[in-house]
């Protein structure tokens, strides 16, 4: 079975969420599920049928989160000795030289990429052109909008 990479922050949050599901959501839902069925008829009882949905919802997050979690090679990145290369979990500070405008990314895995959080899939276009490059290197990114040129500022661990 293959392994895919997480980052140790992306894995913490994953099982905090999976424990939540567990110790927190799932009693709640099995509570209003009995609750709902004191109420009489099931057929017409919304309650209970939301309920049920609900508790449908969680138990499919829950397996999943699992499924993820199982599959996982955490990765700490601030022990990896790369030596100023760019490689997974690494967070990165790049100028787009074309528009003098700088981003900062953080290489992660798919399970846990959101570009709202600069968090980018090892998997991306972007990710792909950095990996195994170092601060004051170009690169050449093919986005769906045409080439980006970026010039790596900064190479960060943590």
């Amino acid at each position: 079975m293959q392994k895919h990479p997480m980052t140790k922050e992306g894995a913490d949050k994953h099982q905090a969420e999976l424990q939540r599901l567990k110790k927190e959501d799932r009693p709640r839902i099995t509570q209003a599920i009995a609750d709902a069925r004191e109420h009489g008829d099931l057929k017409e009882n919304a309650e209970y049928h939301a309920a049920r949905e609900q508790q449908g919802l969680i138990e499919a997050r829950i397996k999943m989160l699992e499924g993820i979690l199982s599959h996982a090679q955490i990765i700490d990145v601030s022990k990896l000795e790369a030596h100023g290369k760019i490689v997974f979990g690494a967070t990165v500070k790049l100028l787009n030289i074309d528009t003098d405008e700088e981003v900062l990314y953080r290489i992660v895995g798919n399970e846990e990429s959101d570009v709202k959080e600069n968090k980018i899939s090892i998997n991306s276009p972007i990710a792909r052109a950095l990996i195994g490059k170092e601060e004051g290197d170009e690169v050449v990114v093919q986005a769906p909008s045409g080439e980006i040129e970026y010039e790596i500022l900064e190479v960060l661990y943590i």
